[in-house]
């Protein structure tokens, strides 16, 4: 079982941190890190998950916005230091992130051995779900755990348009039964379990040996639009329902 190590193992040297990514620039969901769902801040979920996990020396979120770090604050998490302009703009991707967050700490001593970096929009993360990826991450010695979902509908089967026609992308498979398909699978936008060595090397998040974690459909949902949103909390109200039923 993966415990947090409360000891420093040397100078500066721990063992994981978990980053929470919370930008105040949203424009298609304004104030969307913070908007409340199903009664409180979105990101609130996010923080809470990782501190119940008990896997983690340092929960922490990464922010350009006041009023962001604050509520982070309120929940237990740490704001050592805000985000620079380069990684807040609208063209900074998530490993750009991670490795100024982790230059940061080192220049105030300290190292870590792994990360979990946590999106703040992601309500169906569970402490279970982080304790078991960064188990998972541990026991195969792999560079990075990410959770990813089954696509519902063969992508070999696709169609595309061509001079206004729909045209098989792969007409070889066009006869092909599903089942006999290879599954295909995506990243569900979760969450990432890092080797911090590896990353910083590789510096992106698929790296060379990346294990997955297949979850269901019923635990995922993107949210980029105000339909995602108002989907997102009832899948979020069904599952408790759901999960009350079966206590």
């Amino acid at each position: 079982m993966f415990l947090k190590n409360t000891e420093q193992r040397g100078s500066g040297q721990m063992k994981t941190a978990a980053i929470i990514t919370a930008r105040g620039g949203s424009k298609r969901i304004p104030r969307k890190n913070i908007k409340e769902f199903c009664g409180k801040p979105i990101l609130a979920y996010s923080i809470e998950a990782a501190i119940a996990s008990g896997v983690f020396d340092t929960v922490m979120v990464s922010t350009d916005d006041e009023e962001i770090a604050e509520i982070a604050r309120k929940y237990g998490a740490e704001v050592p230091f805000f985000r620079s302009e380069k990684t807040a703009n609208d063209y900074a991707v998530t490993s750009d992130v991670l490795l100024e967050v982790l230059s940061e700490y080192r220049k105030r001593g300290k190292h870590f051995e792994t990360v979990c970096c946590i999106y703040p929009t992601a309500p169906f993360i569970t402490a279970d779900r982080l304790r078991s990826a960064m188990e998972l991450l541990e026991e195969t010695k792999a560079d990075s755990v990410i959770p990813v979902v089954r696509f519902g509908f063969p992508p070999q089967r696709g169609v595309v348009l061509e001079d206004g026609y729909l045209k098989f992308k792969w007409p070889q498979y066009r006869n092909t039964r599903s089942q006999d398909l290879e599954p295909f699978y995506h990243d569900v936008g979760q969450f990432y379990c890092l080797n911090t060595d590896s990353f910083e090397r590789q510096q992106v998040l698929i790296m060379e040996k990346t294990v997955p974690l297949v979850l269901s459909e019923t635990e995922i949902q993107d949210i980029d639009t105000e339909e995602d949103w108002e989907l997102a909390e009832l899948k979020y109200r069904l599952l408790k329902e759901n999960e009350n039923k079966n206590c």
